[in-house]
């Protein structure tokens, strides 16, 4: 926990000090605990660097004898661009072929999470999520699509508000296999 006071602590002063380079006074009623309060909501939102998805599944893979495919769909995520760091937020559905094991179903959500709270661009997040399950449990194949909405995109640059980018990734039979590629993607309702 010290640790963690720590690095709040000192994320804070360096809010603070950015506050002044931008013209505003860090000593003003309305900014006096905003650079504590950012540092705190960059520490939550960048947990996953203090995380391992296969230290967080490791408690929930079970046998199962069925090989038909498992999916979790519309999972939310909240992430942070390494280009601009603003957030970038949408859903990501994962499917995979079991082979003799299944992931508790919530897992599937916390790996998620665990690359979603990084720095980082969507198409790397969407392929780390896939290798990751590949690696955690034994697999015919995994799927991840991710669709997403950036603020970099939006309140910058471009400013284009109707735009949402979609990423893939995928191992073993669907990446082998369109017809098992298709499949998922109309379950997940993705054209």
């Amino acid at each position: 926990m010290e640790d963690k006071e720590r690095i709040i602590s000192e994320i804070a002063g360096h809010y603070r000090e950015i506050l002044k380079l931008i013209g505003e006074d860090p000593d003003r009623e309305g900014l006096m605990k905003t650079p504590e309060r950012a540092a705190k909501a960059l520490y939550a939102v960048t947990e996953g660097y203090r995380q391992s998805a296969k230290e967080i599944a490791s408690k929930a893979i079970f046998e199962h004898d069925d090989d038909g495919m498992v999916i979790v769909k519309d999972i939310e995520f909240y992430s942070m661009c390494e280009h601009h760091i603003l957030p970038f937020f949408g859903k990501i559905s994962v499917g995979y072929l079991p082979k003799g094991k299944i992931l508790g179903l919530s897992k599937l959500a916390r790996i998620v999470d665990v690359y979603a709270k990084r720095l980082q661009v969507q198409e790397r997040m969407t392929a780390r999520i896939c290798r990751a399950i590949s690696e955690i449990i034994p697999n015919e194949g995994v799927i991840v699509a991710c669709e997403a909405a950036h603020l970099c995109m939006k309140m910058r640059g471009v400013e284009k508000q109707d735009s949402s980018t979609v990423t893939f990734s995928s191992s073993g039979k669907f990446r082998e296999n369109p017809e098992l590629r298709k499949e998922f993607m109309a379950v997940c309702g993705i054209h």
